[in-house]
């Protein structure tokens, strides 16, 4: 195929699956609703089985529901009838994703979770399979045809699987009042786990606090730069923070001045430097860095001076 064929094919895919997608919004009904509130309510944990691909999609929806506040667990549905029904606990309300609802597996599995007494939701694309029937509550995905040319390979109804998901989770998230502090929890490591609880005083404590006075000499002043190597040092005088001076300040010094030598830091500071609290998010240093076009940061605890926070600190830490 010519790359414009293989471009447009690729678009015609993205089209029917987009309108398939946008057809979901008017499938909810109270029985979406019903589920959710089944949910919320529970005293037990949501249990997610599928076969084949929606299995797949199963594994997914339930990392999103453990990383949104509802407690939730994958039970494959082949290995569920070979031994693993006893993942299913007393007060556990069963999700079971199937496209047909029809599947051999699933009408062995729907009739035994049924006689548990669990709450059984399915997932599926056919309202009036046996799944559809069994069910206390259907949440439809139906979708008019796969993207697959022969409307076979599992790509349109797994991504409405997957649509319909989303959509119970975050409800379930709304219902919850799950903040970005409860998300900050469940998201320690990584960077986006960084964005909603690493602290500006994270970085300065690890940091050196390099300072001089106003009337410190240009020599002591460079020698202060180089060995804390944060490109910067503070200017304090008497404990308050009164200016700043970076290696940038310092070459455009030399590039302007002949004799330097009886040069204080007071005569190349720049005054009213951008300061952030100690306790101020480290995401929020970032966007003061970047609407400033700067690199460091002067850090203040309770007004006094607590230290410097450097671009490159925010890169090291994944925040970037």
């Amino acid at each position: 195929m010519e790359d414009v064929a293989i471009q447009s094919y690729a678009k015609e895919i993205i089209q029917i699956e987009s309108r398939a997608i946008a057809n979901l919004e008017h499938l909810i009904d109270k029985s979406f609703s019903d589920a959710v509130n089944a949910i919320y309510k529970s005293k037990g944990r949501v249990i997610l089985t599928g076969i084949g691909k929606s299995a797949i999609i199963a594994t997914k929806i339930v990392a999103t529901l453990n990383s949104t506040g509802t407690p939730a667990v994958f039970m494959h549905a082949a290995d569920a009838i070979h031994g693993d029904l006893g993942t299913i606990l007393r007060d556990d309300i069963v999700v079971c994703i199937s496209k047909s609802g029809n599947t051999p597996e699933i009408k062995v599995l729907a009739p035994l979770i049924k006689n548990f007494k669990n709450t059984l939701i399915a997932i599926t694309g056919n309202k009036d399979s046996f799944l559809g029937k069994q069910a206390d509550y259907i949440l439809n995905c139906y979708v008019e045809k796969e993207a697959c040319p022969n409307n076979l390979a599992p790509t349109t109804s797994t991504t409405a699987q997957l649509v319909v998901g989303d959509a119970l989770a975050v409800c379930l998230l709304k219902l919850r009042g799950f903040s970005s502090d409860d998300f900050a929890k469940f998201h320690p490591g990584g960077a986006l786990g960084k964005t909603l609880y690493l602290r500006v005083k994270d970085i300065t404590s690890q940091n050196m606090k390099p300072q001089v006075s106003p009337e410190t000499p240009l020599k002591d002043v460079i020698i202060e730069i180089s060995k804390n190597m944060l490109g910067v040092t503070a200017v304090l005088d008497h404990g308050e923070v009164v200016g700043i001076i970076t290696d940038g300040d310092l070459r455009r010094m030399l590039s302007s001045t002949n004799d330097f030598t009886k040069l204080k830091a007071k005569d190349i500071m720049s005054k009213h430097p951008k300061t952030i609290k100690n306790s101020a998010m480290a995401i929020d240093a970032l966007e003061l860095l970047e609407n400033n076009d700067i690199t460091q940061l002067i850090a203040i605890d309770s007004g006094q001076y607590a230290g410097v926070v450097h671009l490159h600190n925010l890169v090291k830490e994944g925040i970037i």
